[in-house]
This record gives structure tokens, sequence and C-alpha cells, in this order.
């Protein structure tokens, strides 16, 4: 297809059950000019496939499956796959507003400084289903929650970044840095992120700008699953796993990795003392501190790694 002017990728991993809504509300934008959409099936066991095939007669739409686990490897397979400069990233259990494309669009073509952009992302609960009082806006944004307002505004501080779940990217400045970092990222099973953080790093690092845009909606669905204590305890666990990677790759590992571990977990522990009445804050900071286990438990074995090898 010619003149692609943005690309909308989705990366799936056995979520068939969201994925057909996931792609149908590509298939619908309101964009003026031309798009693509790849669906990166990661070695799905289920219907993916199928669910694609049953679109399979619209012209905008691509499959490609890519057998290596690893939501930064799909990230990648899909960036290879497509036509355009601009690349934008729906997660396979998210519904995107009509203008979402639009707008993100607009965006880059009316600023050539824009490395990165994502949009205000919302909760879809699981019929029937009221949000656990336990549940504080903090930990909502592990479910995929972003609101920075209604306002348009450039991140200056990396923690800000836009969600990978409603995330689009410049390919010259993906291309630049070296595509998405395998080392991060979900893969399978396991939780590990952060790679949005150190991708906006980079662009800031680099002279770029990263954008909000609250007009660039998404709406996630929260898998019954995941209201759990368990599973946002396991969520913690691996961000702190995930912070730990990110500073060894940035160069910082070592023993000031222990010592600042250990000082977020004490943190952590008493402020959960502080908010003993709260039900939602005080869970909030013991899965901040649970994290912080994950976090000197990486930090352990990367000095154990780094003295074997001498």
């Amino acid at each position: 297809m010619p003149d692609i002017q943005i690309s909308a990728i989705i990366c799936t991993h056995n979520r068939d059950t969201y994925l057909g809504a996931a792609i149908d509300s590509l298939l619908t934008q309101e964009f003026t000019a031309n798009f693509e959409i790849v669906v990166v099936d990661n070695g799905s066991s289920d219907r993916t496939r199928e669910v694609v095939e049953q679109r399979s007669s619209h012209p905008h739409l691509k499959y490609i499956f890519e057998p290596t686990l690893g939501l930064s490897v799909a990230r990648n397979t899909g960036a290879k796959a497509a036509s355009a400069e601009i690349l934008a990233y729906l997660d396979d259990d998210a519904v995107a507003s009509p203008q979402w494309l639009q707008v993100l669009y607009s965006a880059y073509e009316n600023n050539p400084k824009i490395a990165i952009a994502g949009g205000k992302v919302t909760l879809i609960w699981p019929p029937g289903i009221e949000p656990p009082k336990w549940i504080s806006p903090g930990l909502a944004a592990n479910l995929g929650a972003y609101d920075l307002g209604e306002s348009a505004l450039y991140i200056e501080q990396p923690g800000s970044t836009p969600r990978g779940l409603n995330y689009s990217i410049r390919r010259s400045f993906l291309d630049n840095i070296g595509g998405f970092d395998p080392q991060l990222g979900r893969v399978g099973k396991n939780l590990l992120s952060n790679e949005e953080l150190q991708m906006t790093e980079f662009a800031l690092q680099g002279g770029w700008q990263v954008a909000y845009l609250p007009q660039a909606l998404v709406a996630h669905n929260v898998a019954p699953e995941r209201l759990k204590p368990s599973w946002f305890l396991n969520r913690g666990w691996w961000q702190g796993i995930s912070e730990c990677y990110r500073e060894q790759l940035a160069g910082k590992a070592g023993l000031g990795q222990l010592q600042r571990g250990s000082e977020k977990f004490v943190r952590g522990l008493y402020k959960s003392l502080q908010y003993i009445t709260d039900p939602a804050e005080r869970f909030d900071k013991l899965v901040y501190a649970y994290g912080q286990i994950g976090y000197l438990n990486a930090a352990i074995h990367g000095l154990m790694s780094k003295t074997n090898k001498k």
C-alpha cells in the first residue's frame, strides 16, 4: 500500500478474547490519510491467527508470526514490517478512540522534534465488578491508567512517560537507538517493564521531545485475574527487578544498589504504617516495599554473576 502515513502495530500473545475489539477499533479510525495495521502474533497458542484472518478482507491489515517470546522482540518485528515513519503501538487488550491515529499523526507532523507520544488511558472494568477499595490511584497505574490532565504537554521526567499500551514513536529515532531493548519488556508471563521509561530517557538525553496528548485516548480492559492482591504484589516484584536491570544496563550496577534498595524497602514499610487506616494507600506502600525485595534480589544476583565472571 503506497504512501502510508502511520503504521498501527498490535503485539499480541494469547489474548484472542480481547484482540478482535482492538483490531476493530483500528479498522474504524477516522483518519484522513493512509494507514496500515500490523498484528504481530508473538508465539500465541490460542485463536489469535483465526481472529486476524476473520478480518483479512480489510486491505489495511497484515499478520506476522514472531516465534521468539518477548514484547520488545515483537515490537521490533512490527517496526521492521511496518511501512510508515510514525509507529503507533496499541495493546491487544485495549480499544482506541476513533481519532487516535489522527491525533498522534498530527502531533508528529506539526513538531519534527517529537520522538515519542502517547495519550490518556482509561480503564474498562470487568462486567459486574466494581473497582476494589484497596486499589489506590498509584496501583491503578499498574493496570494501565494514565492521566496527566486535559491539556497536551511535554514530558520532562522519564517517570511520567506514556504507557506502552497507548504509545507511538518516530522510526528514525527508534532506528538510531537500535530498537527496543530485548532485555526489558515482558517475556511470556514475567512482568519485566521499564522499556518505555528507558526510551524516554534516551529521547530527552538526545534533545528530542516526548509528548502527552490527552485526545489520543485509549481504553484498557482490566482482566479479572488482575483484581487480586497477589497480582499487584507480583507486579511490584517485577517492577523492582525491572528497575534494577535498567540501572545495570545504564552502568549503575554495584554495591550502591544494595544501599538504595534497602533504604527504599524501609521507607515503603514505614509509609505503610503511616497509612494504617487507609486500605488503598497502605497496600500501595506494601506493594512498593515488596518490589524493593525484587530489586535487591536482582541486585544480589548481578553482583554474584559479576564476581563469578572474575
